[in-house]
C-alpha cells in the first residue's frame, strides 16, 4: 500500500507532466506518457458511469431514451477495454461491485446509488475531503475489494469540437478511499464524430486506458 499511497499523492505531478510533453513541438514525437501507470498493478475499483448530462449542443440525446441503459454500456466498454489491457485480475469493476452486494445485502453498497452528487461540482480539486454519505460508501465498498483507489466516472456529456463534430467526455475523479480524500479529477474524450455511434464509447474507453497500460 506505500507504493500506492505515493502515486496517489504524486498524481497532480505525474499529469502535469504529462500536460507539458503533448504541448512539445509536433516535429519530435513525444514519448507516451500514461499517468495511471502504477496504478496497474494495485487493486482499482472501478464504479458505475453516474450520470449523463443533459447538455446536448450535437442532438444527440435523442437517440438515447434510457440514460441508465447507455450508462451501462459505457461501463462494459471500459471493462472491456481495460481487461484487453490485462486488468481483469486487479480491478474491480462494476459487475462485481454487484455481485458482492448480492453477497452481503445488509452491509454492501449498491453501486449504482453512490451519492455521487459532489464530485460534479466544477470546483473541486485534488485534497478535497469526500463528505457523507459517500464517504462512508467509499470505504464500505474498498474494505469488501481490499482496496484503496476508487476511480469513478461521474459524469458523461456531449460536446461539439473546432471543426463541429461531436465528442463524448468523460469526467473521472480518482479517490483515497482510505482517507475520504480526492486524489485527482480529470477528463477523458473520444475521437471527433459526425454521428452517435457505438465508436464513440470505445475510443472514449481506449482515451482512458491510454492512461494506464499499453494495448
Amino acid at each position: 500500500m506505500r507504493t500506492l499511497s505515493r502515486l496517489l499523492w504524486s498524481l497532480p505531478l505525474l499529469l502535469a507532466c504529462a500536460g507539458q510533453q503533448g504541448a512539445q513541438s509536433s516535429s519530435t514525437p513525444a514519448p507516451v506518457v500514461r499517468p495511471f501507470a502504477a496504478l496497474a498493478e494495485q487493486r482499482v475499483i472501478v464504479t458505475p458511469a453516474s450520470r449523463l448530462s443533459e447538455s446536448d449542443p450535437m442532438g444527440w440525446m435523442v437517440q438515447i431514451p434510457r440514460s441508465r441503459e447507455y450508462l451501462r454500456a459505457l461501463d462494459d466498454a471500459i471493462a472491456a477495454e481495460l481487461t484487453t489491457r490485462g486488468l481483469k485480475s486487479q480491478w474491480v469493476f462494476p459487475p462485481d461491485l454487484v455481485r458482492a452486494m448480492r453477497r452481503n445485502p445488509t452491509y454492501a453498497v449498491d453501486p449504482y446509488a453512490l451519492a455521487a452528487g459532489p464530485l460534479r461540482a466544477p470546483n473541486l480539486t485534488p485534497g478535497a475531503k469526500l463528505t457523507e454519505p459517500l464517504a462512508s460508501q467509499i470505504r464500505t465498498m474498498i474494505a469488501l475489494h481490499d482496496s484503496r483507489a476508487v476511480l469513478v466516472p461521474v459524469e458523461l456529456r456531449f460536446e461539439k469540437d473546432r471543426t463541429g463534430q461531436g465528442i463524448a467526455v468523460l469526467r473521472l475523479v480518482l479517490l483515497d478511499g482510505r482517507i475520504s480524500e480526492v486524489r485527482w479529477v480529470g477528463d477523458v474524450r473520444s475521437d471527433p464524430s459526425a454521428t452517435l455511434s457505438p465508436a464513440v464509447l470505445s475510443s472514449l474507453a481506449t482515451h482512458l486506458g491510454d492512461l494506464i497500460a499499453a494495448p
